[in-house]
C-alpha cells in the first residue's frame, strides 16, 4: 500500500488488524459514551444558542470522519463546552435574529474551522499550537468554565439574562432575580444536586451493593440520562410548561440534513477570525487529551494528522447541519476507561446518536431546559482549576501574570478578547523570556574539566580573562541584551585581556545576532581585549564561516572551554590546581 495512504488514512493501519475482541471492546465503549453524549449534545447546542438537534447532528458524521482520519485510539470528538461558548460568542456578534440565519452562521463557522485545520495539517503546521502556553490555556479554560456556568443560571432560575462577560451576565441575573420561576428553580437545583451526587457518590454506593465495576461505570455515566427522563416525565405529567417552565419543545426527528456553508462573503469575513481562534483552542485541547491517553498505552499520535482528523470532522459537521466540534476531555476519558481500542468506537457512537435522532427526539419535547443547564454546569465546573494560578505564582512570575491576565480578561471582556489576549500573551511571554537570555560568568571547578557559575560554586578564575556562558540561541530579540551584558562586565576592568563567549546552548545565530557579535568584537578591540569563542555547535559554526566575523576576530575558537582556559590563563598555580 502506498505510504502516503497510510499517512493520511490511519484507518488503513488499525483497520487491517481489527478483530472480534477489539470490536467487542469498542462496542461497549460506544454504548457508554452514547449514553453520556446524548444529553451533553443537546445541552451544548443550547449553550451555543442553537437548536437542540444541532448538537445531535454534530455528534454523528464528525465522529465517522475522525475514525477515518484521526490517529488517537481513544479521543471522542463532538460538541464541547468551551467551543460551544466560543460559537455562541462568534455567532452572537453577527447580530442575527432569524433562527435559520443563526444556524447557517454556525454551519459556516464549522466549515471555515474545518478548512483551516485541514490546510494546517496538510502543511504540517501543528507546531503553531505550541505558541499557546499551558498556563494561558489553563487560565482561559478556567475562566470559560466560570462564564459557562454563570450563563446557565438563567435557565436554572427561569429568568431572562444575557451578556458577553461575567459582569454583564451577573448584572442581568440580579436585575431579574425577582422574576424567578419557582418550578424551574426546583427542577434546576434538584437536577444539579443529583448530577453532582452521581459524579461523586453513585459509583461507590453501587460497588458496595455488589454490582460489578463495569456495570457500575455504565450506570454512573447514565446519571444525566436518568435526570433527563425523570424531569421530562414530571414536566409532562404535571403540565409544567403551562406553569412557566421552559421546555425544549419540538426536536425534528430524522437523519441529519444535508447542509452547506453560507455564500455571503461578509459573513465569512466576520467569522474567519473567530474560526481560527476556535480551531487553535480546540486543537490544543484535543491534542493534549489525545497525547495523555496515548501515553498510558504506550501509543503515539501524529499532531499534523490530528489537524486533518479534526478538520475533516468539522467539515463533516458543516455538511450535516452541525457546528464546530473537537475532542472532549470528559468523554474521551470515559471512552478510554470503557476500553475503546480503536477510533471505530467513535463510529459506533455515531450510530447510537443516529438512532437517538431517528427514534428518541419526540420524547424530548417536554424536557426542561433547566435540566440541560444543570448538565452543563456540572460538566464545566470540573474545568475550573485555580491551582494553576497558585502554581504559577510559586514557580514563575511571568506565567502568573499571563494566566491571571487571561482569566481576568476572559471574565471581564468576554471569550474572544480572552482567547485573543491569551494568544498574544503566550507569544509575548516567549519573546520576553528569550529576549533576556540567562548569561552566567563561569569558572573551573577544581580537579575537574567542568565549568560552573561563579555565583553558585567555588571555582577557579583568572583576573585576565572572563568567560560568559550564553544559555539561549541568539536572535533579533535578545542580541542587544548580550551586547549590553558584555559591555557592563568589561567596562572598568583594567586587568582584563580576554573575553570568552561559551556557546554550548546556542543552537541558532541570526543576522541581527551576528551584527551584535561584530559590534562586541569591535568594541573589545578598541579596549585592547581579545574576543574568543568556545564550544560552538557545528550548524552555528557553519553559519559564522559564511560571514566575515571569523576573519575579523582577534581571538580564537576553542573546541572546549577547558582548552580555552588552559590556553588563555596565565596563572600557573590555577592550572596546576585544576589538574
Amino acid at each position: 500500500m502506498p505510504p502516503f495512504l497510510r499517512r493520511y488514512l490511519p484507518i488503513l493501519d488499525w483497520g487491517s488488524q481489527y478483530s472480534r475482541q477489539t470490536f467487542e471492546s469498542d462496542a461497549l465503549a460506544a454504548v457508554i459514551v452514547t449514553i453520556m453524549l446524548i444529553p451533553q449534545s443537546l445541552a451544548y447546542a443550547l449553550l451555543a444558542g442553537l437548536p437542540a438537534e444541532m448538537g445531535l447532528y454534530a455528534s454523528i458524521l464528525p465522529l465517522v470522519a475522525y475514525a477515518i482520519f484521526g490517529t488517537s485510539r481513544a479521543l471522542a470528538v463532538g460538541p464541547v463546552a468551551v467551543v460551544s461558548l466560543m460559537t455562541a460568542a462568534a455567532v452572537g456578534n453577527l447580530g442575527l435574529s432569524d433562527p435559520r440565519a443563526i444556524a447557517l452562521a454556525a454551519i459556516t463557522l464549522a466549515f471555515i474551522s474545518g478548512i483551516f485545520l485541514t490546510v494546517m495539517g496538510l502543511l504540517r503546521l501543528g507546531f503553531i499550537a505550541n505558541f499557546l502556553s499551558h498556563p494561558v490555556i489553563a487560565g482561559f479554560i478556567t475562566a470559560s468554565g466560570i462564564l459557562i456556568a454563570t450563563s446557565q443560571l438563567k435557565h436554572i432560575l427561569g429568568v431572562q439574562a444575557s451578556g458577553h462577560n461575567l459582569i454583564e451576565t451577573l448584572g442581568h441575573l440580579l436585575g431579574n432575580l425577582g422574576q424567578t420561576n419557582l418550578w424551574t428553580l426546583i427542577i434546576g437545583v434538584t437536577a444539579t444536586a443529583f448530577l453532582f451526587w452521581v459524579r461523586k457518590g453513585l459509583k461507590p454506593l453501587l460497588l458496595k451493593s455488589g454490582i460489578k465495576p463495569r456495570l457500575a461505570d455504565v450506570l454512573t455515566k447514565a446519571g444525566p440520562v436518568a435526570a433527563v427522563v425523570v424531569t421530562t416525565l414530571l414536566a409532562w405529567i404535571f403540565g409544567l410548561a403551562d406553569r412557566g417552565v421552559n421546555i425544549v419543545g419540538d426536536v425534528p426527528r430524522g437523519l441529519p440534513p444535508l447542509s452547506a456553508p453560507s455564500a455571503d462573503w461578509e459573513m465569512w469575513k466576520a467569522l474567519i477570525g473567530p474560526a481560527i481562534l476556535i480551531s487553535i483552542i480546540g486543537f490544543v485541547e484535543s491534542v493534549s487529551v489525545a497525547q495523555t491517553l496515548a501515553a498510558k498505552r504506550r501509543q503515539r499520535i501524529d499532531p499534523d494528522q490530528e489537524l486533518i482528523g479534526l478538520g475533516t470532522s468539522n467539515i463533516a459537521a458543516s455538511l450535516t447541519g452541525g457546528y464546530p466540534v473537537t475532542g472532549g476531555f470528559a468523554r474521551s476519558v470515559v471512552n478510554f476507561d470503557a476500553g475503546a481500542e480503536t477510533p471505530a468506537a467513535g463510529a459506533f457512537t455515531a450510530i447510537g446518536i443516529l438512532l437517538a435522532a431517528l427514534l428518541l427526539t419526540p420524547l424530548l419535547y417536554f424536557l426542561p431546559t433547566a435540566t440541560l443547564a444543570a448538565t452543563i454546569i456540572v460538566a464545566v465546573l470540573s474545568l475550573v482549576d485555580f491551582s494553576v494560578v497558585r502554581d504559577a505564582w510559586k514557580f514563575s512570575k511571568p506565567d502568573f501574570f499571563a494566566v491571571s491576565a487571561t482569566i481576568l480578561l476572559t471574565l471581564g471582556m468576554g471569550v474572544e478578547v480572552g482567547v485573543s489576549s491569551g494568544v498574544v500573551l503566550s507569544i509575548f511571554l516567549h519573546l520576553y523570556k528569550t529576549s533576556r537570555p540567562h548569561v552566567a560568568e563561569i569558572g573551573l571547578v577544581p580537579g575537574t574539566h567542568h565549568f560552573r557559575n561563579i555565583c553558585r560554586h567555588k571555582v577557579l578564575t583568572d583576573p585576565a580573562m572572563v568567560t560568559l556562558r550564553v544559555d539561549e540561541s541568539l536572535y533579533f530579540a535578545n542580541a542587544r541584551f548580550l551586547e549590553d551584558y558584555v559591555y557592563d562586565r568589561v567596562v572598568g576592568d583594567t586587568q582584563l585581556k580576554h573575553v570568552v563567549l561559551n556557546f554550548p546552548a546556542v543552537n541558532e545565530v541570526d543576522l541581527s545576532a551576528l551584527e551584535s557579535l561584530e559590534s562586541i568584537l569591535h568594541r573589545l578591540k578598541d579596549m585592547g581585549i581579545k574576543l574568543h569563542l568556545s564550544e560552538v555547535k557545528g550548524p552555528v559554526m557553519d553559519r559564522l564561516k559564511r560571514s566575515h566575523f571569523l576573519e575579523e576576530m582577534n581571538g580564537r575558537v576553542f573546541l572546549s572551554q577547558y582548552d580555552a582556559y588552559m590556553a588563555l590563563s596565565g596563572n600557573a598555580t590555577l592550572s596546576e590546581a585544576a589538574e
